[in-house]
């Protein structure tokens, strides 16, 4: 310790002890006095912001004898609010209120059973949806109640929940005399104001004491808790309650005082949640074409909501010169792509070109478009990413032929409006002919599929009018078993197959010194984690670049942050287009008549969903028949899933066509 090193340590380090590392402002905190702060605390201006702050923290705010409030600002109150203003275009609805919908809906209530929450305010997570179909929720009161227990504390009594609200014989009252506070959650203590009952019912407390109660409780002080708790007992004595009694439920208290949600909190936040799931059960087109202009800037929740659309059968259209507005729209049953949302656009281009359209009508062609607007506030990077992301398609020519002949047709507009702004006079005015003729396009080919996608997503951030997997559709239909459409099907551990696009790739460094791969796939319908461990990574590292198309075998797993595919193996496309299958030919052994083994059987069947058909062969005194299965039972060609359905009990052999 005579290290002078050291020695430097200890005394700069006695000097920082005790003072702030830095000081911070809380993003709603509102303080409130009788009279200016300044009377009350210390205040201080923060250099990075306008506004004044207190120095005291919120916990001697309260002793110093001013309020505190937190006045939180939700989007989704803006979300609500685009989406009534969509749903007003509709006629009939031209009066719709989102707040005085039918709190009773038998929709909307489905829409929370199947787990199908994506975009729908507190409700969205993996993890949350999982909770919703086992809850199957029919009431607010469950919306409420769940919104309070899925935060971390409370979300181990979840299943208490779930088992009561399924099967009323598990409910369990701390003491019979509670059931009028605890009925509405099954038994169980999720709110503070349940807290606050508990201790009036058992203990007489005032309403203030059991606020009291419930603060101490919450802080955990022994020497508070101590006296708290003989305060309680001698209460619920008095009440008539057995001390012993009284101690079981007080030390039942502590952890839900603890963990316990404000209940008019959880309860306007999941009005707030129902009211969105009802306008996404009603009006699907609206209420996601409200999210996409609401995450218009957000480079993550945007392809989200765009693959959200999709899934639900949806359709968004690429940007449209004619039909879309600055933010997104609901055009002729289909979401129209807002200006905005393409990067290089700008504002100021995409006010000049809306208002002259909504002045004098729809452009009539690209010349026609250039001869109308004013090209000082559309300059020509604007006009080419307009012309890359597709606004130009429906008028009749191909992106590869606007942007081979932007500059020259810019000129001829250019020259015509300045013959037109310096008043000339064609000689020929009167006789008919023309003093420009028409402007003819230099041909060329139209770009590969691939390259149009590639600038989509360059201007875009994702792809809109098509995907690049969509290419590889026999595969996809014949070898994939995993969809991330599909997860919850998904056994933990099982082996499966996907065709995906590589969206993300981080290499990282094990403690063992190893590189090993974590990152994210894409396929048609959504995005699924991978994990690359240090043997396979070694194998597969040159062939994971973002954007490259790959066959990928591995094992499924959620141990870890939501679903997540172990990679094993990483295939070409271009390798696999021979192994195609359409369908896959099974005979029966003569085991059939084993009602048990056929529904074991049939549950395998159905636990493999994919793009093959099925025939079943069987041979009997009578003849040999072949069955094909109905479309709904078609199943997946994936290598490993045969493996395990040639060592079925009943399967005698297979083969594939």
């Amino acid at each position: 310790m005579n290290e002078p090193s050291y020695k430097e340590l200890f005394e700069n380090s006695l000097v920082l002890e005790g003072t702030n590392r830095n000081s911070s402002i809380h993003a709603s905190g509102i303080v409130i006095g009788k009279t200016k702060l300044i009377d009350w605390v210390p205040m201080y201006k923060d250099s990075r912001t306008p506004i004044m702050a207190t120095q005291y923290t919120m916990d001697i705010i309260e002793a110093c004898g001013l309020v505190k409030m937190d006045i939180l600002g939700l989007k989704t109150l803006t979300l609500i609010k685009h989406t009534e203003r969509l749903i007003h275009k509709r006629k009939g609805f031209e009066n719709f209120d989102a707040n005085i919908v039918d709190e009773n809906d038998e929709k909307t209530f489905d829409l929370f059973c199947d787990g199908k929450t994506a975009a729908i305010f507190q409700f969205e997570s993996p993890g949350m949806q999982k909770v919703l179909k086992q809850a199957q929720p029919r009431r607010i009161e469950d919306i409420v109640a769940l919104n309070a227990l899925y935060r971390p504390g409370p979300m181990q009594f979840i299943d208490d929940f779930v088992a009561g609200k399924n099967d009323p014989t598990k409910i369990h009252y701390p003491d019979a005399s509670l059931k009028d506070i605890l009925e509405e959650t099954y038994g169980v203590i999720v709110y503070q104001e349940q807290v606050m009952q508990v201790a009036q019912k058992i203990a007489g407390y005032s309403l203030g004491q059991a606020d009291n109660l419930r603060r101490a409780m919450g802080k955990k002080k022994p020497e508070v808790m101590a006296a708290e708790k003989e305060n309680f007992v001698k209460g619920a004595v008095q009440s008539g309650f057995d001390a012993k009694k009284a101690e079981e439920i007080f030390e039942i208290l502590i952890p839900f005082a603890g963990y316990g949600f404000n209940k008019s909190h959880a309860a306007a936040y999941s009005v707030l949640a129902y009211r969105t799931a009802y306008l996404k059960t009603h009006f699907p087109l609206e209420f996601i074409a409200a999210n996409l202009t609401n995450e218009m800037s957000s480079t993550d929740k945007l392809p989200e909501y765009i693959a959200e659309a999709k899934s639900m059968g949806l359709e968004v259209k690429v940007p449209n010169i004619n039909s879309s507005d600055k933010v997104f729209d609901v055009v002729d049953g289909a979401i129209q792509f807002g200006l905005l949302g393409i990067k290089g656009l700008g504002e100021i281009a995409a006010d000049e070109l809306i208002q002259e359209r909504q002045k004098n009508g729809p452009y009539k062609s690209f010349i026609d478009f250039l001869e109308r607007v004013n090209l000082s506030a559309i300059n020509k990077r604007a006009l080419e990413v307009l012309i890359k992301t597709g606004c130009f398609d429906t008028l009749g020519e191909r992106r590869s032929k606007l942007l081979l002949n932007l500059e020259q047709a810019v000129d001829y507009v250019s020259k015509k409006k300045e013959a037109t702004e310096f008043g000339q006079v064609s000689l020929f005015e009167d006789s008919g002919e023309k003093e420009f003729l028409d402007f003819v396009y230099e041909e060329t080919e139209d770009w590969p599929e691939l390259e149009k996608l590639r600038l989509e997503k360059e201007l875009i951030g994702f792809y809109i009018s098509g995907h690049p997997l969509e290419m590889h559709k026999k595969i996809i239909d014949s070898l994939v078993s995993l969809r991330t459409n599909a997860i919850e099907h998904l056994s933990k551990e099982r082996n499966y197959a996907i065709l995906a696009l590589v969206k993300e790739v981080r290499p990282i460094l094990t403690k063992k010194q190893q590189w090993m791969g974590l990152g994210q796939l894409e396929d048609l319908h959504g995005t699924i984690k991978f994990t690359a461990f240090p043997k396979t990574w070694e194998q597969i590292k040159d062939l994971m670049e973002v954007d490259a198309i790959l066959f990928f075998k591995g094992k499924y797993d959620d141990s870890y942050g939501g679903p997540t595919l172990l990679i094993d193996e990483v295939v070409l496309p271009e390798r696999l287009e021979s192994y195609v299958t359409k369908a896959v030919h099974i005979k029966l052994k003569d085991k059939t008549k084993d009602q048990t083994k056929l529904m074991a059987f049939r549950d395998f069947i159905y636990s493999h969903p994919g793009n093959c058909e099925v025939y079943f062969h069987l041979e009997t005194m009578r003849g040999d028949y072949e069955i094909k299965a109905p479309q709904s039972t078609s199943i997946s060609c994936d290598d490993d899933f045969i493996t395990e359905l040639k060592n079925q009990d009943l399967v005698e052999s297979i083969w594939k066509e």
